[in-house]
């Protein structure tokens, strides 16, 4: 039998600092690196932090062909509160185009008090909205809030399986070490200090990858992925009785 084809375009959203493009490079890499395929288009707007960045990524274990700004989302990570409470975006409302049954993921430990409008039309449209406490996961973990985007992409790898978790940690290895230590072939004073500059950058993977496999577990303890399933077999069936 062949294997379902998976496709998931998303649009991530977020303030300057948070990582944002880091994350859908890592998401979008880890894609490739399980034998998928994955296309991504960053927009950072005015380029300073606290300022509303985007960035668009297709990921499916099959062709993608498409490239650019993801106008119909089926996912939308929103990495800051204020993307959504003080309208921080460059798509607005944030779910602007989000497709019937279509995946928010919140990072907020608790839920966000929409509008009555927002309230109403995520309901009619059958989002499924997912809280995940990044930022603390971040802090407790890594013991920085720069790690609040391995928090999103562990999220991503748990709620989908695309990419797996092994896949994703190699992506975030990638990022952060490369190809690991290049032995200079010089002093040995020299190769000292890139031997401590890797120390270094290792125990900074070593932290940043704890976020990423919480964050895995985590959405799949709370049964995001069974959830969305049901969503997606429930609008299934609804459009098969009205055709």
């Amino acid at each position: 039998m062949a294997e379902e084809v998976q496709r998931y375009n998303i649009r991530m959203a977020g303030v300057g600092g948070q990582g944002v493009v880091t994350a859908s490079h890592i998401v979008s890499n880890g894609v490739v690196i399980s034998g998928g395929h994955s296309s991504l288009v960053p927009f950072f707007g005015s380029e300073k932090r606290n300022a509303p960045v985007e960035s668009y990524v297709r990921i499916s274990n099959g062709e993608i062909y498409e490239i650019g700004e993801i106008i119909y989302p089926n996912v939308l990570m929103i990495f800051h509160a204020q993307v959504i409470t003080l309208g921080k975006s460059y798509t607005m409302p944030f779910y602007s185009g989000l497709k019937k049954g279509g995946i928010i993921i919140i990072n907020s430990r608790t839920p966000i008090p929409f509008s009555v409008d927002e309230e109403r039309e995520l309901e009619e449209n059958g989002a499924q909205i997912c809280y995940l406490p990044a930022t603390e996961m971040a802090n407790d973990l890594a013991k920085t809030e720069l790690a609040t985007n391995m928090a999103m992409c562990g999220a991503i790898s748990g709620l989908f399986g695309l990419p797996d978790l092994t896949s994703l940690e190699a992506s975030v290895k990638d990022r952060f070490i490369g190809k690991g230590i290049v032995v200079s072939g010089g002093t040995a004073a020299l190769d000292s200090a890139i031997e401590r500059k890797f120390a270094k950058k290792a125990k900074l993977l070593e932290a940043n990858v704890k976020t990423l496999t919480a964050a895995f577990q985590y959405a799949i303890d709370q049964g995001w992925a069974k959830e969305a399933k049901k969503r997606r077999d429930e609008i299934k069936a609804a459009e098969a009785a009205s055709a």
